[in-house]
């Protein structure tokens, strides 16, 4: 199985139970080992007091991508630590877009940078996550196993 193979086949595995992703909107449009892409539209229900896209939505976006980056290669990973700055307001219309890869993999911990722009390219916030791998995979890889 390529790389890519095992992080699409990964991604499948998580997308299926992540009921929070769908229901905020997200659209994953990429992943391969150590990196990941999704997709958000800002609506008017994510919008804030001051009509501008919530800090919490944008955040769930790039914890999101960080996530499916981080879970790229089959080992259960969880959040360990994660940092934001918010770099420009999200306006409603805006089409948000996550892109996260990987700094550094080494044992159970990895380091992750996610970049979140809108469709003009502006930065809108710079996310930084931990990870730690936890015990298990999200799919079987025993040959012979269901797919």
């Amino acid at each position: 199985m390529t790389p890519e193979e095992r992080a699409r086949r990964s991604a499948a595995a998580m997308w299926d139970g992540d009921a929070a992703s769908a229901w905020f909107g997200m659209t994953l449009t990429h992943v391969d080992a150590g990196t990941a892409t999704l997709t958000l539209t800002v609506a008017a229900h994510h919008a804030n007091g001051h009509g501008i896209g919530h800090g919490g939505v944008t955040f769930a976006l790039a914890d999101t991508a960080f996530a499916f980056a981080c879970n790229s290669r089959n080992q259960a990973t969880v959040a360990q630590h994660n940092t934001i700055t918010y770099l420009a307001p999200a306006r409603i219309g805006d089409v948000l877009t996550a892109t996260a890869h990987e700094v550094s993999l080494t044992g159970r911990s990895g380091l992750y940078d996610v970049t979140v722009t809108n469709q003009d390219g502006t930065a809108i916030a710079a996310f930084r996550g931990a990870s730690r791998a936890v015990r298990g995979t999200l799919f079987d890889e025993t040959p012979g196993a269901p797919t």
